[in-house]
């Protein structure tokens, strides 16, 4: 057993190889037969579940040894967490892998093996989004959102099916080669479909027109302003500054006139917006009156005492005109969950907001924001019966350093716009900044670590997906056919021989 666990754990490392930012999918049609074979050599349910669990925390060690870079920021305080961090949360998410093991192994060799892995595998994930407060990250239908064109054809599917779907389907198609030489000729053959249907809706997508100019501005501010307040002023002006250049691109390129959005980052504001009409003004002043600023920043509730991570919509230096407080918020980083015992963070932290929502602001197409950790959640970012014409994506990756964090994040923010049918901009306070159209096509990006700006038409929209009318009840049912498929091959081979 001892020697299946080693290579059970070799097999889940590889696998993070597919994952962003390496996008390398060959190393799924080795690890997934691997773990099909391993299954297969179990002993019990139980041997195979802690196959699962050891794949799981192999893929998971590699796929977020990013966390422990917001850590190290507050090392001084933390430091006796960073070899358990990553450690305890890929054995808890490898959980996650472990229940589909062990389920598989009660199915036969063979395809209905494949397709019960496939199906609890995607129930499993969907369960993550929503245990322990909810963890929804590096799910394998990311793994095809690959830059460029190729990724563009392939991740199309999740109009129909999410992020979730495509798991699915990474699962049983890269599971195949497990069959022998026909699994695997099926498998390239399901690939080419794959492709082929991606480009078929790609090539069909008959995006609205450009409503609006948006500029996305990105300031490479370090994660020690949040907490540093002349460092925190200091990135302020130098978003008043990037501002006024967007601007100035905007109005130099707007032919038909249309309204210009800039779009800061998370928290770029280190004043309280509502209420401070001094940065207000310096914000009209630097853009003019007539330009919508939405930016992130700090909001003080009604009683005083609630602090929400926030993004204000302002144009001119009166009162906002909206604002959207985050619901979604990152445990032990915004707030202490209150079935962990043990205090780590100071205080009470954020408050939570009420849920999606679509902002109506005079002047501009009704926008959908999110904020930061929000983006990772397929199907729970969007207010449907109120559907907005984009989505307003804030964030600050300057906690995750130059790691496959900050990638990965983007990776999941370009499959919501897929999902939806929505056109997305993303501004990260230090990269990476990006506008993506309602397919999931990238329009422009600014890298990580850098300062600047992206000034473009604002991508149109495309009618409802299929997704966003069955959110994630589309992966879900999806799911539960393919575990039935595989039960009834299950009954039908053992009908079989007992006559």
């Amino acid at each position: 057993m001892r020697k299946t666990l080693i290579l059970a754990l070799i097999f889940g490392i590889v696998a993070a190889l597919a994952l962003p930012p390496i996008y390398l999918l060959p190393a799924l049609w080795i690890s997934l037969p691997g773990l099909i074979w391993l299954i297969g050599r179990a002993g019990s349910w139980k041997q195979a579940g802690l196959i699962g669990l050891t794949f799981g925390f192999g893929l998971n060690v590699v796929g977020l040894y990013w966390i422990t870079e917001p850590i190290l920021i507050e090392a001084a305080q933390f430091w006796w967490l960073v070899p358990f961090a990553v450690p305890g949360l890929a054995l808890a998410v490898g959980v996650f892998t472990a229940v589909p093991a062990a389920l598989a192994w009660f199915a036969p060799s063979g395809l209905p093996r494949l397709l019960v892995l496939a199906g609890t595998w995607t129930l499993a994930d969907l369960a993550l989004q929503f245990v322990f407060t909810g963890f929804p990250w590096n799910f394998w239908g990311t793994d095809v959102a690959i830059p460029g064109l190729i990724g563009t054809v392939l991740i199309q599917p999740a109009a129909w099916i999410g992020v979730l779907g495509l798991t699915l389907c990474i699962v049983f198609v890269a599971s195949l080669p497990a069959l022998g030489l026909r699994g695997f000729a099926t498998s390239l053959v399901l690939m080419i479909g794959w492709a082929v249907v991606g480009g078929l809706r790609l090539s069909s997508a008959k995006p609205a027109a450009p409503a609006a100019i948006i500029g996305v501005i990105q300031g490479d501010g370090t994660a020690e302003f949040v907490s540093d307040r002349t460092a925190a002023v200091a990135l302020f002006r130098r978003y008043l500054a990037l501002s006024a250049k967007a601007v100035a691109e905007a109005q130099a390129n707007n032919p038909k006139n249309l309204p210009i959005i800039l779009l800061w980052p998370e928290t770029a504001s280190p004043f309280q917006l509502q209420t401070d009409a001094g940065a207000r003004q310096a914000i009209a002043e630097t853009v003019g009156p007539d330009v919508t600023v939405i930016a992130g920043m700090l909001r003080f509730g009604a009683d005083g005492q609630s602090i929400y991570n926030s993004m204000g919509v302002l144009r001119g230096p009166g009162p906002l005109l909206a604002s959207y407080d985050k619901w979604h918020l990152v445990p032990f980083g915004e707030y202490q969950p209150a079935w962990l015992p043990l205090q780590i963070l100071p205080g009470e932290g954020f408050s939570r907001g009420t849920g999606p929502t679509t902002l109506h602001v005079p002047g501009i197409p009704p926008v959908g924001p999110i904020i930061c950790y929000e983006s990772v959640f397929s199907g729970q970012i969007i207010k449907e019966s109120d559907r907005p014409d984009w989505i307003a994506l804030s964030t600050n990756d300057a906690w995750f350093g130059n790691s496959s964090g900050p990638r990965q994040h983007l990776a999941a923010g370009r499959m919501r716009a897929v999902e939806e049918g929505l056109p997305l901009a993303r501004a990260a306070n230090t990269g990476i900044s990006a506008i993506f159209d309602a397919s999931g096509r990238e329009e422009m990006r600014l890298g990580l670590g850098r300062q600047g700006n992206l000034v473009a038409p604002l991508p149109g929209r495309l009618p409802p997906t299929l997704f966003a009318y069955w959110g994630l009840w589309a992966p879900a049912v999806l799911a539960i056919l393919t575990t039935l498929l595989g039960l009834l091959l299950v009954f039908r081979l053992r009908r079989l021989e007992r006559s």
